[in-house]
């Protein structure tokens, strides 16, 4: 495959200027994005898409789950095409790079070809997968994990909001409800860039992650019961107070990441806590332990030393526990070729780069599954994400989408 020469370089200012007009649309109220799956906003921030796809002169394919296609031919119609995107939705309180960056660096590609009047011989696909954030509509990722099987056309549209809104009826109410068949394309190979989301890459002053593996994930819902009772009038000796026994039980959560660390992460994310009066002892706690790792034996270890630890600290204070698992996805292997092609890049671009694991779940986790697929990081300040103050700099931007460009187009393999 012929590579990109060495300056080919995107047009890192209508980058930026891209992910700022984007920005306007659903702004946040702290200088972030709400932009969440399937409002009107997102709807909104399709059609900018769109507009600028069909202005670079591709052609866009949109699916029933809304997933969106934009099409560069190449010079070779049996040739498969070679993928690049991410998400355009956000958080409720996001930022403005988390997933927009993937999108419309692959439209950076895009443009950049056509600036250069290059050709390619497998057709370029942009794409935008729809509800990566997973805050509307549970889980993260529906769409590009129906996309590879994972979930069915019909459970995704079942899928309720807050408000009892279905998934389904709520993409058909905002417009972007294809005709294609979910999953019926194939790939030569899939590119996500994406920010880092964690604080490895600045700190270690790199401008570049090659991503080789993403995390694994557990979910398990841990319910301890005791007995309410009043604050004041209950004896210390006397008291089943499951507030404290959750307290012990998060104390080893946290023992069982730091014993395989440094790959392992652990922590509650959610916590309910019964009835939640301040002078009543609590008798319920409801809470979500998140255990994540590159390695299923890892994930599996934790899983297991949660259940008995849990189970002890119960037993010692009169409380009964219960687990639930109620998510969670293997690791995942991205796949060596287009890792190289990553790697490739940011040597022949003279990029600062490390291999690094992708903590959080990405569409490339789930496409991986079904083409071959790799992923590009850049460094975010403080490791900050899914927060409004996420902010990284023009130039890191450019770095990620410049590896972008080159591991893409290798592998499009340019016609000369």
């Amino acid at each position: 495959m012929a590579a990109p020469a060495q300056n080919l370089r995107i047009n890192s200012d209508r980058l930026w200027d891209s992910l700022m007009e984007m920005a306007k649309i659903g702004p946040g109220v702290a200088g972030g994005n709400n932009r969440q799956t399937l409002t009107d906003e997102d709807g909104e921030g399709r059609a900018l898409f769109q507009k600028w796809c069909e202005e670079a002169g591709c052609t866009m394919g949109l699916d029933q789950m809304g997933n969106m296609f934009a099409r560069r031919e190449g010079t070779d119609p049996e040739a498969l095409p070679v993928y690049v995107g991410s998400h355009l939705d956000t958080q409720p309180t996001g930022g403005k790079y988390d997933g927009v960056l993937g999108v419309l660096g692959g439209l950076e590609i895009i443009r950049t070809l056509n600036d250069l009047n290059i050709k390619t011989k497998h057709p370029i696909v942009v794409t935008n997968w729809t509800n990566e954030e997973g805050t509307r509509f549970a889980p993260a990722m529906l769409a590009s994990g129906v996309f590879a099987g994972m979930h069915t056309q019909d459970w995704a549209y079942d899928r309720e909001d807050a408000e009892g809104k279905k998934f389904g009826d709520e993409l058909q109410r905002i417009g972007w409800r294809g005709e294609e068949e979910v999953g019926a394309r194939k790939m030569h190979a899939f590119f996500e860039l994406h920010i880092e989301q964690g604080p490895i890459l600045e700190a270690e002053g790199k401008d570049i992650g090659v991503v080789t593996h993403g995390q694994g994930l557990s979910w398990t819902q841990v319910t301890i019961t005791g007995k309410d009772a009043h604050t004041g009038s209950t004896p210390m000796p006397m008291r089943r107070n499951a507030g404290l026994g959750m307290a012990r039980v998060l104390e080893k959560v946290d023992e069982i990441a730091w014993s395989h660390a440094p790959h392992a992460v652990g922590a509650a994310g959610h916590i309910d806590v019964y009835p939640n009066s301040r002078n009543v002892i609590p008798g319920k706690v409801v809470f979500t332990v998140d255990f994540r790792s590159p390695e299923l034996s890892v994930i599996e270890d934790m899983e297991n030393r949660l259940r008995v630890e849990g189970q002890k600290i119960a037993d010692a204070m009169g409380l009964e526990i219960e687990f639930e698992k109620v998510g969670g996805f293997d690791p995942v292997k991205f796949d060596e070729g287009c890792v190289e092609a990553v790697r490739r890049a940011a040597e022949r671009l003279g990029y600062s780069h490390r291999d690094i694991i992708s903590g959080a779940g990405h569409d490339a986790c789930w496409i991986n599954r079904v083409a071959p697929t790799a992923m590009v990081m850049c460094p975010c300040v403080d490791g900050l994400s899914h927060n409004e103050a996420e902010e990284i700099s023009k130039d890191w931007a450019a770095a990620g989408a410049d590896v972008l460009f080159h591991a893409v187009v290798e592998t499009a393999e340019i016609v000369e």
